[in-house]
């Protein structure tokens, strides 16, 4: 065959072939990029107005985004005539399908806990979480792995299965959370004047205080002094107004402990008597 006849017959199929792909590409742009960038925010904005969480929000922007790519593709292929790709769809879901399932377990459980997670009311952005001796702020939280913000600005990138496999501390779940310091007196000191000092500390912050009413009790006899242990709740909590309130709180109790002549170190100095002798050595 000779070279013209091959260039001949092989052109008009590249052609064809090219004017395909350019059509797929025309139409699935056609719904892509309006689905991306107006009803993406479309549906974003009537989520703010609705006050939908925004853990739940951002999956379902996730999810609307998937869903608008499949789309588009779809629709795309099935324009440009590729309907062998389609008819064959089936056969690719389920080959994809078994591969995921031997390849990808770890994706998969990730997937799974990220769908329980997103589903916990008691688990949203912006919660101050402690787990397995870390802890942050939830930044995002994605199909596979949830990013954490420590309170040192740096993203830690957990996987799901970690958070729903383990025992995790949600800080801000309630409308209040308590503050509880321990203080040490010595046993000379007046612990009726301490516990009003405690007192008074906390009333200092009543534009955060919550019920129940602050508390003072005796936690423990220690060898050197007296354990009282302070508690009172605030209201609305987060990392930053704890922080504030629990390190002003100690400043002001030391202040006044001061003051009052009120010992807060928890050692005292002891007498010690015997006889120092070292054993093992000649004399010379």
């Amino acid at each position: 065959m000779a070279a013209s006849q091959v260039t001949t017959e092989l052109v008009p199929k590249y052609v064809g072939l090219l004017s395909q792909v350019a059509e797929f590409l025309v139409v699935a742009a056609a719904l892509y990029l309006p689905g991306r960038y107006i009803v993406r925010p479309l549906v974003g904005w009537v989520f703010d107005r609705r006050g939908l969480e925004p853990t739940l929000e951002r999956t379902l922007e996730k999810l609307l985004g998937v869903g608008t790519f499949l789309i588009a593709l779809v629709v795309g292929a099935w324009a440009a005539g590729f309907t062998g790709f389609l008819g064959g769809s089936a056969l690719i879901v389920a080959a994809l399908t078994l591969a995921v399932g031997f390849a990808a377990q770890d994706v998969l459980s990730n997937f799974v806990a990220g769908v329980f997670i997103v589903q916990d009311r008691n688990f949203n952005i912006d919660d101050w979480i402690e787990w397995d001796g870390n802890a942050g702020f939830i930044d995002d939280i994605g199909f596979r792995v949830t990013r954490v913000r420590t309170f040192d600005n740096e993203t830690i990138t957990v996987p799901n299965t970690e958070l729903a496999t383990n025992a995790v501390t949600n800080r801000m779940s309630n409308d209040t959370l308590r503050i509880s310091t321990t203080f040490g007196i010595g046993y000379a000191d007046d612990i009726d004047a301490t516990t009003r000092i405690l007192l008074d500390a906390a009333a200092d912050h009543e534009d955060v205080i919550a019920e129940p009413a602050p508390s003072v009790r005796v936690a423990r006899l220690a060898d050197t002094a007296i354990d009282l242990q302070a508690r009172f709740w605030i209201a609305d909590p987060d990392r930053e107004e704890f922080s504030v309130t629990r390190s002003e709180y100690i400043r002001t109790v030391t202040e006044r402990c001061r003051e009052a002549g009120i010992d807060l170190s928890t050692t005292s100095q002891h007498s010690i008597s015997g006889d120092l002798t070292v054993a093992g050595t000649d004399e010379v």
